[in-house]
């Protein structure tokens, strides 16, 4: 059954908005994810859930908005040498029922890889992977009709790709590229745009090489193909903003003809609205797997697809700095509102700091010389409400809250939000320690997950009791691996050595005749790993 099952690639992008060739971009040079795009189906109208990459991965591998597992806050497992104050590092302690999306699809009988960035609020669990590594590769299944899940997350984008190098010059020109109406005109900024070309181009070449790889082995025919970025460009007012510039990304499916199932036809667009959260049910929708019943998102491919009204978004404490920023989009209208309002738009935040274009904005603001829609940035307080019609003002410059032409469309999309808020907002005013202290019951210091009990079921043993060193049996025997961690998911193996394969435990193991030594850990997603344990089973042949 799982061999008939489709692949699935994942190609992810960072910081990323819709600036390729096949999105109308003059100055991109973008052929492999044009021919990607007209080989598949491109859905102009996908969002992030936030701004910034590790909430936003954590909802796109887990299926639940940041804001509901309380992994809002950018980012919680590192210490943060300017403000040691807050109550980092820690995982986020998901709810016991969830799981990383690949444990489902590995249960299911897929190879997974990942190759390479994680971000997701806590460490990958060994039951999530096959391979976590740089070498990750669905060429590296040892049954080469196992299904795969195979994600690529290359870095070339991110926005620290915008600072200048000397190694690496200019290809773009600058007098070439748009810039937007909030940014200051000058040649720093300019450059600062055309270095993203550059690096957009060389993306461009890592997804064409992924392409000719799946053609090279034979398996283009078999595989769905999704292309996406975390979320917006790392330009000021994109990345870590709820406008559009920040959330909107880009999307590109593209399905084999065995698996179309009534899909548009190659090289359509799509304008239904997509969050990234929906990509976990999606993929189990279209790998014909149940969707399980936590999940937050809403499959929009496959036989199981729904259709969305809205989608949102967040803005909590980034590195540094506390926020708190909610939204709801349509296809038409953006409602964002700011409990924050007394704070200022720019807050300190050191890394977003060093982006030549910020440094621009400051440095003409300190001179007194923004004007527009950049001085518009530093205006005092902000709005407690936005509104904006995207189609008709797609860089949010217009203010619509107050006009009473769009009084309806405010109450509308006012009542969208705060319905999504009291389902699934449950940690936004919760403060931060006192989050991780729940988190960790109490205690000051992370949980660890309860190690693994053997137990054997054979024919002088009904399975009442464990088995802590294993002992001898006779066949048929097999092995029940419990852990008494509400939510752990067990790995098991019986490779020797330092590095072996971990596989995940969904049943009990049948022990073969012989002397057979089974190791095993557990983890609960956001505790620290278990002990391992190891028990050695002699089997004896019946009778």
């Amino acid at each position: 059954m799982a061999a008939s099952r489709p692949n699935i690639l994942w190609i992810s992008l960072e910081d990323v908005s819709p600036r390729f060739g096949c999105t109308g971009d003059p100055v991109a040079r973008t052929p492999n994810i044009d021919r990607l795009a007209a080989e598949g189906v491109r859905f102009p109208n996908a969002f992030c859930v936030a701004p910034v990459c590790a909430p936003s991965r954590h909802a796109i591998i887990v299926g639940l908005y940041p804001t509901y597992s309380g992994a809002h806050h950018m980012r919680t497992t590192h210490r943060n040498p300017h403000t040691p104050e807050l109550p980092t590092p820690y995982e986020v302690v998901l709810p016991p029922e969830a799981k990383i999306l690949p444990e489902y699809l590995r249960a299911a009988g897929y190879y997974c890889t990942n190759n390479v960035k994680t971000d997701y609020q806590f460490s990958p669990p060994v039951t999530g992977w096959d391979e976590n590594s740089r070498e990750a590769h669905w060429r590296n299944r040892p049954d080469p009709s196992q299904p795969f899940f195979a994600v690529f997350n290359e870095t070339f984008t991110h926005e620290s790709g915008m600072w200048p190098r000397e190694d690496r010059p200019l290809e773009t020109d600058p007098t070439t590229v748009s810039v937007p109406p909030y940014l200051p005109d000058t040649p720093r900024v300019r450059e600062t745009i055309a270095r993203h070309y550059d690096n957009l181009a060389r993306a461009d070449r890592f997804v064409g090489e992924l392409l000719e790889q799946l053609e090279e082995d034979g398996l283009a025919e078999n595989t769905i193909v999704f292309l996406w970025s975390d979320h917006g460009e790392g330009l000021p007012r994109a990345k870590r903003w709820l406008y559009d510039t920040g959330i909107r990304i880009p999307l590109i499916v593209r399905w084999p003809e065995a698996h179309r199932n009534g899909a548009l036809a190659p090289g359509s667009t799509d304008d239904r609205l997509v969050s990234l959260i929906d990509l976990p049910p999606t993929v189990l929708s279209l790998c014909g797997l149940d969707i399980p019943a936590h999940m937050q998102g809403q499959p929009f491919l496959g036989p199981q697809a729904q259709p969305r009204q809205y989608v949102y978004a967040t803005r909590d404490r980034y590195d540094e700095t506390y926020d708190m920023v909610r939204a709801v989009r349509d296809r038409r209208f953006k409602y964002i509102r700011n409990y924050r309002p007394e704070l200022p738009r720019f807050l300190w935040i050191p890394y977003r700091n060093r982006h030549p274009a910020m440094q621009e904005l400051w440095r003409l603001h300190a001179e007194g010389r923004l004007e527009g829609p950049a001085l518009e940035l530093f205006r005092y307080p902000r709005p407690v409400e936005e509104l904006y019609d995207c189609e008709n003002d797609p860089w949010e410059l217009n203010n619509l809250a107050n006009n009473p032409a769009y009084r309806e469309v405010l109450e509308r999309m006012r009542s969208a939000l705060e319905a999504w808020r009291q389902r699934f907002d449950r940690w936004g005013e919760v403060p931060e320690a006192q989050m991780v202290s729940l988190f960790w019951n109490g205690s000051s210091q992370q949980p660890t997950t309860a190690p693994v009990v053997f137990v054997p079921i054979a024919p002088e043993q009904p399975g009442t009791d464990a088995a802590p060193e294993g002992g001898r049996y006779t066949d048929p025997t097999l092995l029940q691996l419990h852990c008494a961690t509400q939510g752990a998911s067990i790995a098991w193996t019986t490779d020797p050595g330092e590095s072996p394969r971990w596989r995940l435990y969904t049943e009990p193991i049948r022990l073969p005749v012989g002397t057979t030594t089974v190791r095993a850990k557990a983890i609960r997603i956001g505790y620290r790993e278990s002990e391992e344990r190891r028990a050695t089973f002699t089997v004896q042949p019946a009778g």
